[in-house]
């Protein structure tokens, strides 16, 4: 099988690909600050160390990013120079590998800003309203570039990712989950605003997907919605994961932040027409997986703490 290099490849969906690939006979090479020292710790920004990482790769999955909206805002330079200028390196690594391989780049539904369409096609303007979004539409037109340039590409817009104990603690689906396992308060900053939550394992699918059109020799895809097609707002998130936690956490609503798309579900017929995708996990299930991850993680942190007494 092929060999395949993953930049951010510790985080949610980097995790997710790795297991995934692995699993189906690939030889995947690791591109994470993360990572541990001995198995594809690096960054992307270090442009010298790039081509070493390509070496006999055959396609690149671009997932390192400053990956959440509100990093994007605290430290906008950090978020341009790793989503902007690290993207760029991998380009010009990949266009001056002998084996040029694949790239496929993952951006997201923050492309689009307050869409006046919903469900948003793929087609809809690009109008971003947080320094995240700007950055995967530069990062986008760059791929566009490279493609122009020789290179085999493709770009999927992510909605929403969800569903492992590999998330950031602090993002909404895993802390609406935490603190409802915990009995704690589930504070909603914007209960009526609306978005596409898609679980981690349709989106790995989605993306093994389009690997394997790159397989057929499919050469020409537009940008792809990997997502449901669902709305949801944040007020009917809270209320189903305290149901399927069996909690009592009492539900605290809050302003919206200004920085944050206020409603967002998105089309997801392109991917079932070009790849043969369409999501599988619904909410409800995803969540009810995740809190029994939860559970479960919880029970054999105290097992182990009990132990080592």
């Amino acid at each position: 099988m092929s060999k395949i290099l993953i930049t951010g490849s510790h985080g949610l969906v980097g995790s997710a690909m790795r297991r995934l690939l692995t699993g189906a006979g690939h030889d995947v090479r690791c591109l994470d600050l993360r990572a541990p020292a001995t198995d594809g710790r690096g960054d992307v920004r270090d442009a010298a160390s790039l081509p070493a990482q390509l070496t006999g790769c055959e396609g690149v999955i671009h997932l390192a990013a400053v990956s959440r909206v509100i990093w994007g805002e605290q430290d906008p330079d950090l978020c341009r120079q790793t989503n902007i200028g690290g993207l760029r390196n991998i380009i010009q690594a990949a266009l001056a590998s002998p084996r040029r391989p694949w790239l496929l780049f993952a951006s997201s539904r923050e492309v689009y800003g307050e869409s006046a369409t919903l469900p948003v096609p793929e087609d809809a303007p690009l109008r971003p309203v947080n320094v995240y979004g700007e950055t995967k539409i530069a990062g986008e037109r760059m791929v566009d570039e490279a493609r122009a340039g020789g290179l085999v590409t493709a770009i999927v817009r992510l909605s929403n990712v969800y569903g492992s104990l590999d998330d950031h603690a602090d993002r909404v689906v895993p802390a609406f989950a935490r603190q409802a396992v915990a009995g704690e308060p589930l504070r909603i900053d914007g209960s009526d605003h609306t978005f596409d939550f898609t679980h981690i394992d349709d989106t790995a699918r989605g993306i093994a997907a389009v690997i394997d059109a790159f397989g057929r020799d499919v050469r020409d895809l537009p940008p792809i919605h990997l997502l449901t097609g669902r709305a949801t707002t944040l007020g009917e998130l809270a209320r189903a994961v305290v149901d399927l936690a069996g909690s009592t956490s009492p539900l605290r609503e809050a302003p919206p932040r200004s920085y944050d798309v206020a409603r967002f579900y998105g089309d997801p017929r392109r991917a079932h027409e070009l790849l043969g995708w369409q999501a599988q996990v619904s909410l409800r299930g995803g969540l009810r997986r995740l809190i029994a991850a939860i559970r479960a993680a919880k029970a054999k942190a105290k097992t182990d703490g009990e132990a080592s007494l």
